[in-house]
């Protein structure tokens, strides 16, 4: 497929404290607390799945160097940030402490990564904007049960199965060939455009068998026999309804030529439906017309997803100019397709390869004219809160809601030996907003130092 070159490169400055074109190395939950809320129109994501295996691109090819184990242990680290969630969404933890009994440690362990994420993700995600999680059966029930809880179950819109090989078989069971996408809707105004997908030769030949001096056509039903609803009594060529349309309309669609009367006998008016107005079949939500990563296409990224699976998502969910935002971008497909579609488009990665990949496969597509990303570590500062006062004046708010007692060591200590800490400091993506603050004292203050307040506990 050829892609039309843009004449300027985007770099458009929204309500988001980012720019587009724009692809971060490191921690994507660093990152993402520092993004402005409701800045993102799509957001795909493709985890790691729990997978227990080890992934790396072969040695010559343009991914070599990437690589990532998809095998969870649980830490310290995780069984506070588990307990963190018993308050922030319970729902979430109530999810994970039952994956946890009927899965074990490892899928906890996982679930935890996930969660802390996903509600990021939801709080930068637009009331208008749509995500799609990419996985496999390995944890798509859990997963499921998570987004439920962080997204609500009304806002979910499919489980999509991509059968993504067919060669494949396994002695002791059916053969695992597909993946599965969650879609999530964030609100009753999401986006969506529809999916069609061009008739086939062979569907063009079976289906549309009759032509005339318009085109091809197929005649389908006019009544409205076998749906819910009413229909409209009148007798037309003999014959009563129920009809879909009134008499006036029908009447005048005969006058328009748009009327097929069969020669065969008791045989029902038809309408013709032309060739040239078909936008094609579609979408069902079991894709079997993509397949993997083309020859073209393959970086040797070891999840690589193909381009077309891509573009198909995001003509779905969003429109030019929207902002797209992949926080596992690994070989950047879905920048690359963004890019192509005329949207507006971010990465984060723990890879600074992904920036060599993505600069690479857009200037492919857009030559010169593409300036290359803008490549960060740092977690962006939210501008989205207002002006703040000075973090310290909640001094003695703080040390009235907690009694006086130190969230460290649980100890009650008077006023003076007290200090306003960040849970999540500044230099992680932490604000100076109410809900990140709380108090410690001194003691507690130096030893926690500038980790998460979920880090420092593992060392206590």
């Amino acid at each position: 497929m050829t892609n039309p070159k843009r004449d300027i490169p985007t770099r458009k400055q929204s309500q988001a404290n980012f720019v587009s074109d724009t692809i971060w190395t490191g921690d994507n939950l660093e990152i993402m607390r520092g993004m402005n809320s409701e800045s993102v129109d799509l957001i795909y994501l493709d985890p790691p799945f729990n997978s227990n295996k080890d992934y790396s691109a072969p040695i010559g090819s343009e991914a070599a160097g990437a690589a990532f184990k998809d095998t969870w242990t649980l830490s310290d680290v995780d069984v506070h940030e588990h307990g963190e969630l018993a308050d922030r969404n319970p729902a979430a933890y109530s999810v994970i402490e039952a994956a946890r009994q009927a899965h074990g440690k490892s899928m906890q362990s996982y679930l935890i990564f996930m969660a802390v994420r996903l509600i990021e993700m939801h709080r930068i995600l637009k009331q208008t904007g749509s995500i799609y999680l990419h996985c496999d059966p390995t944890a798509s029930h859990y997963l499921k049960l998570l987004m439920d809880g962080i997204f609500s179950a009304n806002c979910h819109k499919n489980e999509i199965i991509w059968e993504r090989t067919l060669g494949r078989s396994d002695a002791k069971r059916f053969a695992r060939v597909h993946d599965v996408i969650l879609y999530y809707a964030n609100g009753d105004n999401t986006k969506w455009n529809g999916c069609w997908i061009p008739l086939t030769r062979e569907q063009i030949q079976r289906d549309y068998r009759y032509e005339d001096e318009f085109g091809k056509f197929q005649p389908t039903s006019l009544t409205t026999q076998g749906l819910s609803g009413g229909g409209y009594y009148y007798d037309f060529h003999g014959k009563p309804g129920p009809w879909r349309f009134p008499e006036h309309s029908m009447r005048e669609l005969e006058q328009n030529g748009k009327i097929w009367l069969s020669q065969k006998m008791n045989s029902w008016p038809r309408y013709k439906r032309y060739l040239l107005e078909s936008k094609g079949v579609a979408a069902r939500d079991v894709i079997a017309d993509i397949k993997p990563a083309s020859r073209n296409e393959r970086t040797g990224y070891p999840t690589q997803k193909p381009l077309a699976l891509l573009d198909r998502i995001i003509k779905a969910s969003s429109n030019p100019d929207d902002m797209v935002f992949d926080p596992f971008c690994g070989c950047a497909t879905t920048l690359v397709a963004a890019d192509r579609l005329q949207r507006q488009w971010i990465g984060i990665d723990l890879s600074p390869l992904a920036i060599k990949l993505v600069n690479e496969r857009i200037t492919e597509d857009r030559g010169s004219l593409f300036g290359g990303v803008t490549a960060l570590d740092a977690p962006p500062l939210r501008t989205d809160l207002g002006k703040l006062p000075n973090y310290r004046t909640h001094r003695h708010r703080l040390y009235g809601e907690q009694e006086g007692i130190c969230i460290g060591c649980d100890t009650h200590f008077p006023f003076r030996v007290m200090d306003v800490d960040h849970i999540l400091p500044k230099s992680r993506g932490g604000t100076d907003h109410l809900d990140n603050l709380q108090l410690l004292c001194s003691g507690c203050n130096r030893s926690k130092g500038g980790k998460t307040m979920a880090e420092w506990r593992t060392i206590q």
